[in-house]
């Protein structure tokens, strides 16, 4: 309902009307998105200029130059948002029960100890047994490090996003205790490359194609989870809970058993996602291997509305720009901050377009004379 302002006993509607929309056509949601990119391109091409007085359209180029560029930057784009799309999908399940798992950072570092640990331990082990070990206990880590928040949320309801930022911390910690452990040099914080004349431990090519079984293992999860959510009856429960835990408790579900079990898929998702960076990617462990993925994920996840295919496109957009906005700060020269603040202009117009998809905006038309 449009808000009224009085001014000396008359009513006059407000200037701006706005209103919550009940649902939006996806063409027209669409076509919102792709005017705020191209708003937002222009208005980067504004500050280039301004800033740097370089040409936009070059500095555009040098964007696409440096996400795909070569064969090389390509993979390792592709690569990366495959790592992000991994932990956008743990992310979703907790999410969509209104549990805000921040801590995915800590998840990823300790799925990571968990592969590099077998790796250092179990060389020894053929491929076929040693890979799907690492797997598994990675797996097994991300879920015990989200329970363990779910747990204190369920019985004694603890804020679940301070609890779960600051198991970051710890986790970052246990990689510094483990590289220690594993006799490093003085002053690391890296283990180095494990097992490079071996390669033990490490996702063998798979058609020709070095990250492979990346794709396989990220695509797979995509697949499953947005079933899991949409057609499982589990999934049914998360989205009961997250409405109402209230409501869901009159309805008969357990919702501690809901959180546990929720938290604990979460978790183990993000623990695959540092399999991946230590057996399909970078091949060590360190306190900067998650990179801030776990972040990153959270605006991924919010930007596709939890839906898992919409997150493949969403990651691999985010990690475009990302690597196109170094590539320009090397090849222009530039200060870091520049290609910052064109990666932070595109987010700010692609999350600011939510709020015209979800709410109406009206202008007040002009009234005759009576």
């Amino acid at each position: 309902m449009p808000m009224t302002v009085s001014t000396h006993g008359r009513q006059h509607a407000a200037l701006i009307h706005i209103a919550k929309r009940d649902s939006i056509h996806p063409l027209k949601a669409a076509l919102i998105r792709v005017a705020a990119i191209i708003l937002a391109l222009l208005v980067c091409a504004v500050v280039i200029n301004s800033v740097t007085g370089l040409n936009p359209l070059k500095v555009y180029m040098g964007v696409i130059d440096g996400a795909m560029g070569t064969p090389r930057r390509t993979w390792v784009t592709i690569r990366d948002a495959l790592v992000l799309l991994c932990v956008a999908i743990g992310l979703t399940p907790a999410f969509k029960m209104h549990f805000w798992n921040i801590g995915a950072e800590g998840q990823i570092l300790v799925g990571a100890i968990a592969s590099a640990a077998l790796m250092i331990n179990a060389s020894t082990l053929p491929g076929w047994l040693l890979l799907p070990l690492m797997f598994l206990a990675s797996m097994i880590a991300g879920m015990i490090w989200g329970v363990i928040p779910a747990f204190f949320k369920a019985h004694w309801n603890t804020n679940e996003t301070l609890f779960t930022l600051m198991m970051n911390y710890i986790a970052t910690q246990l990689v510094t205790f483990c590289v220690v452990f594993w006799e490093n040099p003085a002053g690391s914080n890296s283990v180095g490359v494990i097992n490079p004349a071996t390669k033990a431990g490490w996702l063998p090519a798979l058609f020709g194609q070095t990250y492979g079984w990346n794709c396989v293992i990220v695509l797979t999860l995509m697949v499953l989870m947005y079933v899991y959510l949409k057609y499982s009856k589990q999934g049914y429960e998360i989205a009961y809970v997250g409405q109402s835990e209230s409501t869901a408790r009159y309805a008969g579900i357990s919702v501690k058993k809901v959180i546990m079990r929720t938290m604990a898929i979460s978790g183990a998702v993000c623990g695959i996602a540092g399999f991946i960076l230590v057996s399909g990617a970078s091949h060590t462990i360190s306190t900067t291997l998650s990179g801030g993925r776990g972040f990153t994920a959270i605006v991924v996840a919010w930007l596709s509305k939890l839906n898992t295919f919409v997150m493949a496109f969403v990651s691999y957009a985010l990690v475009f720009m990302q690597k196109g906005a170094s590539q320009i700060a090397s090849q222009f020269n530039l200060n870091e901050n520049v290609s910052e603040i064109v990666t932070g202009i595109i987010l700010f117009f692609v999350l600011g377009c939510e709020f015209f998809i979800n709410f109406s905006v009206k202008l007040r038309g002009r009234r005759k004379a009576d």
